[in-house]
């Protein structure tokens, strides 16, 4: 069973202080110019799974291969610290620019990565704290980036509590993916460098899609696509989010109002497993999507064994939106899809 949740604030959005997703895909381009590992990531038509979903079409935005880290978060964290690194860069001397800074977050999965990679080819430090339940070949890929790793609690959510307090105590500059009230600015330039791969994605397909399905954690990725799919083709696209129903923290705060945290188990998809969204995501959801859905673990784990199948090996998290469809979200047989595909499997 798949829950859903029609969105009642369609159009004009939540009352969230704070700001909105933004739109400036050039200021990301233009700084991905200069980086040697950039290349935009492929848009595969997949007809035999669209027939499987009874769908006309299915595009998927294939991130695994982004810049070598294997997900769209290269293009977050590591963006949000290239804009620092542009602003206090002396000369040509980038892998200078942020000596003496270090950058402290907690991470689930890739956006560690993602701050480890940023951190080090700019010259900062990065410290990474993970949750007990955060597999230890993953603590290993980040320390191979140059990444400090600590470990604390046994929730992603504690974690991050810690990685706050080491920010305060020390000095460091808090690098989240998630937003709350006073915390904006580098979260926003986080989202921003989304944009990147939505951009491609709309130059790459051949018509607009009638459906966009967007997995969601705290919400970041999604709410950036989703604000750029709205500039590029209005409200014709039908824009879905679909979280763990383990972790339903957008589908919750629809539901409330306004922002409220979620409860549930840990579940296997998990990087999408944050139990309280994003107050810049939730505000541009709230006025960009259309639909909030939940899958359970087991229909994230089929439609990846599914996924894998086709030659499109993933996790749970990073075809969550794919599962969905998979499971049962009938979008009708004249339906033009596009999902991502937002990361790759853990043993890569």
């Amino acid at each position: 069973m798949i829950d859903r949740c029609d969105n009642p604030w369609r159009g004009q959005g939540l009352a969230i202080e704070g700001p909105w997703p933004c739109e400036d895909v050039a200021a990301v381009s233009r700084l991905l110019a200069l980086c040697p590992a950039h290349a935009p990531t492929p848009l595969r038509d997949c007809p035999e799974l669209a027939a499987r979903a009874g769908v006309a079409r299915l595009h998927i935005k294939d991130e695994r291969g982004r810049m070598g880290l294997g997900s769209f978060k290269a293009l977050g964290a590591a963006h949000a610290i290239a804009q620092e690194a542009a602003a206090a860069v002396q000369g040509d001397q980038w892998d200078k620019a942020l000596t003496g800074r270090a950058y402290v977050t907690a991470s689930a999965g890739n956006h560690g990565l993602s701050v480890a990679a940023g951190a080090r080819l700019f010259g900062a430090r990065a410290v990474i704290y993970l949750a007990d339940t955060v597999p230890e070949a993953f603590a290993a890929r980040l320390e191979a980036k140059g990444a400090q790793v600590m470990r604390e609690g046994a929730t992603y959510e504690a974690s991050m509590a810690a990685a706050e307090s080491a920010a305060r105590k020390l000095g460091w500059t808090l690098l989240s993916d998630s937003s709350w009230p006073g915390y904006t600015a580098l979260p926003l330039l986080v989202m921003e460098g989304y944009l990147q791969l939505a951009d491609e994605a709309a130059d790459q397909i051949d018509a607009p899609p009638t459906h966009i399905l967007l997995q969601a954690g705290v919400g970041g990725m999604a709410a950036a696509v989703a604000k750029l799919a709205r500039a590029r083709w209005g409200d014709a696209p039908q824009i879905i989010v679909v979280e763990p129903a383990a972790a339903p923290a957008l589908i919750d705060s629809i539901r409330a109002g306004h922002l409220v945290d979620s409860t549930g188990p840990v579940s296997n998809m998990g990087r999408l497993d944050c139990k309280t969204a994003s107050m810049i995501a939730l505000k541009g959801l709230s006025r960009d999507a259309d639909l909030f859905v939940t899958i359970s673990d087991e229909q994230a784990a089929a439609g990846a064994a599914i996924l894998a199948d086709h030659g499109l090996a993933t996790t749970p998290s990073g075809g969550a939106g794919l599962s969905a469809l998979l499971a049962g979200l009938d979008l009708g047989h004249r339906a033009r899809v596009l999902a991502i595909l937002s990361e790759g499997p853990e043993d890569v």
